[in-house]
């Protein structure tokens, strides 16, 4: 048990520590590319990826998830000597791996084809098909990935992933400094996505004596499509909603908003490592406490969203504040992403709290609350958008992202008593204590933005607003020793 735990904390250390690392190293090359290009070059190099990770999802319809499962399942069933359990994994791994080998290559002509009906130029689809090769070898790797996963081994994973991202960082930063031109940066992406499927099977092979290709079970394939698909649904919905905006950016506006669109949308992309991080460490504890104490689910529940609120309420406002400030670091192509960022920003919080909440429903067993929502979320997406977009261009893509999360977070708020005994005064009133210490907070990093740097701005931001917050007592230490607990207990 002992060895669990801490196979269980290592685990969580590797993921956290390398999805911050991912985060601040992908954020640190779209800063490169930003500075290098102007916003019609950028547009034209994140729509092609954009709309390569919108098809991704297809190959993968909730496979990795169910393969990560069973594999823990076969490893935690005693009645199977080694043998067994290896053959029993090989089976499942090689019947989903060939099924996604031959999907992928399906989803890259139906996407070829739409490309080519849509009337793209030629330069733009030319770097699809090189983002969709990434695509591909990306959906294969993490079917290796989630083997490792099933074993409760992140340590390989979080390797790869910081591979991936330095051999983008290096190489593509060596492309932008020779002018090598668009295409050279999509094969930098292209050469790093087979790095990243290379590594995992080399470890397979060595650590779990697993192949690519021995062992198909088409009935298998049936049964394990039946069992993902109600799953597959909220992917599918999910990845949409993610990258819809983007497309249609590109289609009714142009290159250059897709480009000025892009700052806002890393900027909230790279920050949601904060409670993606936090909630894969709690979704135990709140598995954990559903069969064993609801009451104490609900408590655990009130103080995650305590937490988050605490964390991206300064972080939305102080970025409001001086999104001017921001987005100068990438240079002065980008003067029209102050707007979008502002607004763009104004939806952290709901972004943050969604997590949580999400957790929670999985965590119950109400999945198909998250799959109804997020439909809700996608559907009003594309007709905001579609509304939005042509008067408003990336603001209105920005305006559509504050709307739809604000959305999806009532819609998921109204839900929540149902499930626990849950009292939303408690996060009213902590919310309000961090909303008065946000804005003293902006108002000090409004005065002092024009005179200092930006850096050293955020710094005494940060110490203004949790000074403030200690003197109100929205927080005390008994609350961060609590929730550690709750992990600790989980495991």
């Amino acid at each position: 048990m002992a060895q669990k735990i801490v196979n269980i904390a290592r685990n969580t250390s590797y993921y956290t520590l390398s999805l911050v690392l991912q985060k601040i190293v992908s954020l640190a090359y779209f800063t490169v590319l930003a500075r290098a290009l102007p916003p019609s070059e950028l547009g034209k190099y994140y729509f092609a990826i954009s709309y390569t990770t919108v098809f991704g999802i297809f190959i993968d319809i909730g496979l990795l998830n169910f393969l990560t499962r069973e594999i823990a399942r076969i490893g935690a069933n005693h009645e199977l000597n080694e043998d067994e359990k290896r053959e029993q994994r090989q089976k499942f791994f090689s019947t989903i791996f060939m099924f996604k080998f031959v999907a992928a290559f399906v989803v890259f002509i139906v996407l070829a084809v739409i490309i080519k009906t849509l009337g793209y130029s030629d330069e733009i689809r030319n770097l699809i098909y090189l983002s969709a090769i990434s695509m591909m070898l990306d959906a294969l790797a993490i079917t290796q990935h989630a083997i490792m996963r099933g074993l409760h081994n992140l340590k390989y994973e979080s390797i790869s992933a910081l591979i991936y991202q330095f051999i983008i960082l290096i190489f593509g930063a060596i492309a932008v400094k020779l002018d090598l031109g668009l295409y050279l940066q999509m094969l930098v992406v292209v050469f790093a996505s087979a790095v990243n499927f290379i590594f995992p099977y080399v470890v397979l092979r060595i650590k779990v004596n697993l192949r690519l290709f021995q062992k198909f079970d088409f009935s298998l394939l049936k049964k394990i499509i039946i069992i993902t698909l109600p799953f597959s649904v909220f992917a599918i919905a999910q990845r949409f909603y993610s990258y819809l905006d983007t497309i249609m950016l590109s289609k009714i506006a142009g290159d250059v908003e897709v480009g000025i669109y892009q700052v806002p949308f890393k900027i909230i992309t790279a920050l949601q490592f904060l409670p993606m991080a936090f909630t894969a460490s709690l979704y135990p504890a709140f598995s954990n406490y559903w069969h064993t104490n609801k009451e104490q689910l609900a408590n655990s529940f009130e103080r995650a969203m305590n937490y988050l609120l605490i964390i991206s309420v300064p972080i939305s406002i102080g970025t409001i504040a001086i999104a001017d400030k921001i987005v100068i670091v990438f240079s002065q192509h980008y003067i029209g992403s102050i707007q979008p960022l502002r607004i763009t920003m104004a939806s952290l919080v709901f972004i943050f709290l969604l997590f949580p909440i999400g957790a929670l429903f999985n965590a119950t067993d109400n999945q198909k609350v998250n799959t109804k929502i997020m439909i809700y979320g996608l559907s009003t997406s594309f007709i905001l958008n579609l509304i939005l977009i042509p008067q408003l261009k990336s603001t209105g893509a920005s305006i559509t992202v504050l709307v739809t999360n604000a959305l999806m977070f009532v819609l998921s708020i109204i839900k929540i008593p149902s499930i626990v005994k849950y009292q939303p005064k408690k996060n009213l009133v902590v919310f309000l204590k961090t909303l008065f210490s946000a804005a003293v907070m902006s108002i000090v990093v409004i005065f002092l933005k024009q005179s200092l740097n930006v850096i050293i701005v955020v710094g005494i931001g940060a110490a203004v607003y949790f000074i403030i917050q200690f003197m109100i007592k929205t927080f005390q230490i008994d609350d961060v020793q609590s929730i550690i607990k709750s992990f600790k207990k989980s495991e």
